[in-house]
This record gives C-alpha cells, sequence and structure tokens, in this order.
C-alpha cells in the first residue's frame, strides 16, 4: 500500500482503455476513486467496492465536472476524442473540456492535477486532433500551474486498438498494406505503464508543472511491429506498402461514414515519428518500469489464433 491509501481521486474518461487500467492501479495503492464519465454504467467491476463512486459527466458541462472533483485531493483526465461527431468536437472535449477540468480543479484547491495528452503535440500540425491536444495542454498549464503533462506513446495492452486491429487485419487478408513504406518511428508503452505513471504522479512531485513523454523500452518502425505480430502468430502475409497519398484520399472517402474507421488526422497521425524527445521527464523518472513489446504480446494478443 502506498502512504496515499485513502486519497479521494477522481478520474476523467475512466471507461477509456486507458482509464480502466488507471482506476485500476489507483485502487491497488488503496486509493478511492470516484469515476467521472458519461457513461459510467459501462464499467463492470467483479465485485462492489466500496471505494469505488460512479459519477454521470460530461467535460463540456461545468456543474457536472464541479460537483465530480468537489471533495478530491487528486483529479486525472483521461478523456479522449478521436472521431469528431456533431458537438463532440476535437476543440470542445480536448481544449474547452480540458479547461473546464483544470479550472475546477485549481478552485477546488486540489493538490495534484494529472492531465493526459499525446506525444507529438503541437499547435502547428497539419492535423485537428494533434493541434487540440496542444491547446489543451496549452490552457491546462494556464489554469493549473502544477498540472503534470503525460504524453504517452501509442498505448498496447488486453483489448487494444492498436495490436489487435493489426492481428485481426492479418488474419483476415492475404495482403496487410502499410502507411507508406512502413518506417514510421514509435514507441509502444504498455498501457499498465503509463497507468503506473498516474499513479506516481499523484504519489510524488517529480512531474508537477513538468511535461513527461511516455514510451516503452524499445523503439519500433510500423512495418517492425507488424512483423511482431506475424511471428508471434505464425502468418506469412504480403507487406504492401501505400502511398500517404492513397490513404488521405480514401480516408476523405470514408468520411463520409456515420462511424469512418479510418480519418484524415489518424494518416497525419502515421505520417511523422511518436517517440520520447529531449528535455522532458521520461517513465523511468517517475520511478515506473516499462515492459517490453515482446514480452507482453502473449497477453495482448490473448484471443484464439485463427
Amino acid at each position: 500500500m502506498s502512504e496515499m491509501s485513502g486519497l479521494q481521486v477522481t478520474v476523467f474518461g475512466a471507461s477509456g482503455f486507458l482509464g480502466r487500467s488507471v482506476i485500476a492501479r489507483l485502487l491497488d495503492a488503496g486509493m478511492n476513486v470516484r469515476i467521472a464519465a458519461r457513461h459510467p454504467e459501462r464499467l463492470r467491476f467483479d465485485a462492489p467496492d466500496t471505494r469505488v463512486a460512479l459519477v454521470q459527466t460530461d467535460v463540456r458541462d461545468t456543474a457536472s465536472v464541479a460537483a465530480a472533483v468537489e471533495g478530491a485531493q487528486a483529479v486525472v483526465n483521461a478523456v479522449g476524442l478521436y472521431l469528431e461527431s456533431g458537438a463532440e468536437t476535437f476543440d470542445a472535449i480536448h481544449v474547452q473540456g480540458a479547461r473546464t477540468v483544470a479550472e475546477q480543479a485549481a478552485r477546488s484547491g486540489l493538490e495534484k492535477l494529472v492531465h493526459v495528452s499525446g506525444i507529438g503535440a503541437n499547435m502547428a500540425s497539419a492535423s485537428k486532433y494533434v493541434r487540440a491536444r496542444a491547446n489543451g495542454e496549452r490552457v491546462v498549464r494556464e489554469t493549473f500551474a502544477g498540472a503534470a503533462i503525460l504524453r504517452p506513446s501509442v498505448l498496447f495492452g488486453p483489448g487494444d486498438a492498436f495490436l489487435n486491429t493489426i492481428d485481426a487485419i492479418t488474419r483476415a487478408a492475404p495482403v496487410f498494406p502499410l502507411f507508406g513504406w512502413g518506417e514510421t518511428r514509435m514507441q509502444p508503452i504498455y498501457v499498465g505503464d503509463v497507468a503506473d505513471a498516474v499513479f506516481h504522479c499523484i504519489d510524488g512531485d517529480a512531474a508537477c508543472g513538468r511535461i513527461c513523454e511516455l514510451g516503452g523500452p524499445r523503439i519500433y518502425t510500423y512495418r517492425q511491429v507488424v512483423k511482431l505480430v506475424l511471428r508471434f502468430r505464425r502468418r506469412k502475409r504480403l507487406l504492401l506498402p501505400v502511398p500517404f497519398a492513397v490513404w488521405s484520399a480514401q480516408a476523405k472517402l470514408l468520411s463520409l461514414l456515420p462511424s469512418p474507421p479510418l480519418s484524415e488526422d489518424q494518416v497525419v497521425l502515421m505520417r511523422d515519428d511518436n517517440v520520447v524527445g529531449e528535455g522532458v521527464v521520461r517513465l523511468q523518472d517517475l520511478g515506473a518500469a516499462g515492459h517490453e513489446l515482446e514480452t507482453m504480446l502473449p497477453e495482448c494478443l490473448a484471443s484464439p489464433n485463427r
């Protein structure tokens, strides 16, 4: 148990892939967790836990955010939006929503705020998503000076949308289309390691007011990650390079669908390397250890190989 046992922590975006791991890590440390989500009923627990409270919250609604942070000592904002839909825009969630959470955290006199963004956040990016992430970081720092900004690289873990998508495509098709030549570099990080970093941000001061970039122990190209999945599954597939211009054109066509499987922002993200930079706090600086992607493949791809 941590010395922070009994601490009240509010987690926004708790029903997401990362949010669920954050909850588990904080509960394991003995903390009390208030789950603030638009659809908290989607969360399922093996057994009732008196240390867990579910609160229906929308980061676009100031009153619900204020109620969610009241009485807490720390707040984690892990809300993520990857496709815009109606009023759910990148600006509304990643900028205005981030501002609302930071403002209410500051007004409540909270000790710690952990804001989850992503590596590559840049206000000059061609991607609306990336620009919104960068602007979200800016408003959080302006509003809550001591906030810890976490920028994880590509997340992987059981039920992820990264390795499992590669697995599904290579299971169904003899050819796997690569983004460009598949040479984009990335530093995939295990979701549990990011949750561990969140815990250390709350439990210590190393990240207060700092930007933390979180990557796994190794850097891979996208092509190398695909080959790792193929080797694990003992499959042989043709890896087909596809120019980014073709991906962009396809994304524009797919954008006409209600729930497009590919967006132009995702294509832009795959153009740029996604690795930890210089002059930032790293995973090891927070006292967390990283898991190798190869080591975790059996856990991440636990479904039968068909």
